[in-house]
């Protein structure tokens, strides 16, 4: 008996289990099961609560109504469009082995993941040319970057990668050629983009290029902030009128704008980097690497979208301060978008009142 029961093959669990063509589902035992919902949870809540507080910040206090700061609302935009559409529906495939809303709804998803991706790379673009321009031409600032300008950069980041995203998946060029491949992989319950390879190295490129002014920006920029605060030091040691005093004041929270937002940049590099390179791997081995492999590495992209709140938080006194008005429902009181929020002005409005 007991070498008849060893014999048994093992029960195959299927996504569906009364609909043919249904793919096989490998889910978790409850422990972990449970652990990951609650990890993948948390990425979510962070993302669309964190981004909520940045856009909320920036588009109500009047102080921060700027053309970078209207940046930053906008790609705070893009990565709430992550957690709010994107992440909980990839939580329950990666849990759950198995695409439970159809098929044409995978697609949609897919469109929105591939062109929030592209849209927070651009975004990140524009900004480092913002705060170079900031660093490096303090005065022409003003009349560089102005309104118009954000705006243009704003439309551009949201037209081009949407128009190309969707476009790429609903036409299906992404999987010319690989008609065999896609057919043998097909199976109700399944959500999984195939790109061949000529458009997974557009896909490389369009993410590598704007990366790459990116870092080469912020490389100067942090070359140039060295020099200022030589030039800053020397000034305190000599007199100085409170012009000059102001200006040093303005050229360092430009530099400190920059440093946190190269290190939001570097971030988003490290956290989708990996998953190109895999992508890239994958398409030119045949598509050899295990699925559970690349939902690591898409989930290490979906928390990029929850780390720039933290960023601005743990850098930004502003943003701190923002973050308790809003929390303590102080920004419902009347006058609340003309409240200062910036360190400096504080101290004077505070040394005023003394």
């Amino acid at each position: 008996m007991s070498n008849s029961k060893e014999s048994q093959p093992e029960v195959v669990q299927l996504c569906f289990e009364n609909i043919n063509g249904s793919c096989i589902q490998t889910p978790y035992s409850p422990g972990p099961r449970v652990i990951l919902y609650l990890d993948f949870s948390s990425g979510v809540l962070l993302a669309v609560l964190g981004n909520l507080l940045v856009m909320i910040s920036i588009l109500h206090f009047k102080q921060l109504h700027s053309p970078a700061n209207f940046l930053i609302a906008s790609l705070a935009c893009a990565d709430f469009l992550v957690g709010a559409t994107v992440m909980p529906f990839s939580m329950v495939r990666s849990v759950e082995s198995c695409w439970y809303f159809g098929e044409s709804f995978c697609k949609l998803h897919s469109s929105f993941d591939m062109s929030f991706c592209y849209s927070s790379i651009f975004h990140l673009c524009f900004i480092s040319i913002d705060r170079y321009i900031a660093v490096t031409d303090p005065l022409g600032y003003p009349t560089k970057f102005t309104l118009p300008v954000s705006g243009i950069c704003i439309t551009f980041s949201w037209l081009l990668t949407i128009t190309f995203s969707f476009s790429l998946l609903y036409t299906g060029v992404n999987d010319d050629g690989l008609e065999e491949l896609v057919s043998a992989l097909t199976c109700v319950g399944g959500c999984q983009i195939a790109m061949n390879q000529t458009w997974v190295l557009v896909d490389f490129f369009l993410f590598f290029i704007p990366t790459l002014v990116m870092v080469t920006l912020y490389c100067k920029i942090f070359l140039v902030a060295k020099q200022q605060a030589r030039k800053i030091e020397s000034m305190n040691s000599k007199t100085e009128s409170s012009s000059e005093s102001y200006k040093a004041r303005v050229s360092k929270r430009e530099r400190k704008a920059a440093k946190t937002l190269g290190i939001a940049g570097i971030a988003f590099l490290i956290s989708w980097f990996p998953y190109f390179i895999e992508s890239i791997i994958d398409a030119f081995l045949g598509f050899i690497i295990p699925t559970y492999i690349f939902e690591i590495l898409v989930w290490f992209t979906y928390y990029n979208s929850a780390v720039n709140p933290l960023i601005y938080a743990f850098f930004y006194p502003w943003f701190r301060r923002a973050i308790k008005m809003i929390v303590t429902g102080k920004v419902f009181r009347g006058h609340s978008s003309t409240t200062y929020l910036f360190s400096e002005q504080i101290k004077v409005l505070d040394k005023e009142q003394s």
